[in-house]
């Protein structure tokens, strides 16, 4: 018998999240050029900025959801990278911005409730209106943008997936964003810089 691929899998399953993979290479920041700060609120009703963690290095900067299976299956991943990174000077931070209009399961209450159930150890941020994934260029989740920090600007290391298997953590073979951050905190640069984000394309009114 055979089985159908995961991600076509998901898709027949998911129909406000379609499910599709791209290159995020045409929109937002190229690697090497600095990237802005934000200002959004937390799950804990406190606004965060980037700027607030004054001794980081950089940031696993995340746009993910509550509802998308991808994102879903990615947050112990998130989680552990946390537990990893954070002492050492890179945070995680996750942002949600799904529209709540569109997607009505990716609203703050609920974003509140999946990241107490879920025991989320990094901020999970607002961003319904869409600003902050237009900046970026971020179209999917769950979708990473790797930042270093020099002279307290910003610098887009790496952006792409988590690893080379979104659905299933103990399949991975490759950790893109494990090893991206090893090299950075080393002085190195990335090896890959850029790989396919897989997930569910962000939910919105008009796609920017």
């Amino acid at each position: 018998m055979k089985f159908l691929n995961p991600l076509l899998f998901l898709l027949l399953l998911t129909p406000v999240c379609h499910v599709f993979s791209q290159t995020p290479d045409k929109k937002g920041y190229k690697i090497g050029e600095e990237a802005s700060d934000f200002r959004l609120k937390n799950v804990n009703g406190k606004m965060v900025s980037l700027s607030d963690y004054k001794d980081a290095k950089g940031f696993i900067l995340v746009f993910t959801c509550n509802t998308c299976p991808c994102s879903q299956a990615n947050e112990n991943r998130l989680n552990k990278l946390n537990e990893k990174y954070s002492s050492q000077g890179y945070h995680v931070v996750a942002i949600n911005s799904n529209d709540p209009e569109v997607s009505p399961k990716d609203s703050f209450k609920k974003m509140k409730k999946r990241a107490r159930e879920q025991k989320l150890n990094y901020p999970y941020l607002d961003d319904g209106a869409q600003n902050i994934c237009a900046k970026y260029g971020a179209l999917k989740t769950p979708e990473v943008f790797v930042l270093s920090k020099t002279d307290g600007k910003l610098f887009l290391e790496y952006k792409g997936g988590v690893d080379d298997n979104v659905l299933y953590e103990e399949k991975a073979k490759e950790h893109f964003v494990d090893d991206a951050v090893a090299a950075l905190l080393k002085g190195e640069k990335p090896v890959k810089t850029i790989t396919k984000a897989h997930g569910c394309r962000i939910a919105c009114k008009v796609l920017y």
